[in-house]
């Protein structure tokens, strides 16, 4: 059975830090490229952070670059999403993705919100 499942959203001050995981099960992880989307009320799901399969390859959305980072471990089976200098525009529920060629996975989201 596939999983993932997220954690770490919450409620972070503008200025703050959070720390997203992503822990997949129930298929080869080390063979998926990993993202994480985020969905703001009234908006449509955009891309935030994308790494490829082995790491090699990161891509970021212009809005939170410098700001945010994903990374994975292969070993671990996770991937996180450390976000830095937080900004009430962030706040979005926030979905892992697991993709290779035409499959895909969806965690079920965490939301966050950066609020004073």
């Amino acid at each position: 059975q596939v999983q993932l499942v997220e954690s770490g959203g919450g409620l972070v001050q503008p200025g703050g830090s959070l720390r997203l995981s992503c822990a997949p099960s129930g298929f080869s992880f080390s063979t998926y490229d990993m993202s994480w989307y985020r969905q703001a009320p009234g908006k449509e799901r955009e891309l935030v952070a994308f790494m490829s399969s082995a790491g090699g390859r990161t891509n970021y959305a212009d809005s939170v670059k410098g700001r945010f980072l994903i990374s994975r471990d292969n070993a671990k089976n996770t991937v996180w999403l450390q976000m830095n200098s937080l900004k009430p525009e962030d706040t979005a529920v926030y979905y892992c993705n697991a993709a290779r060629g035409i499959f895909g996975f969806w965690g079920q989201g965490t939301q966050v919100t950066v609020s004073s």
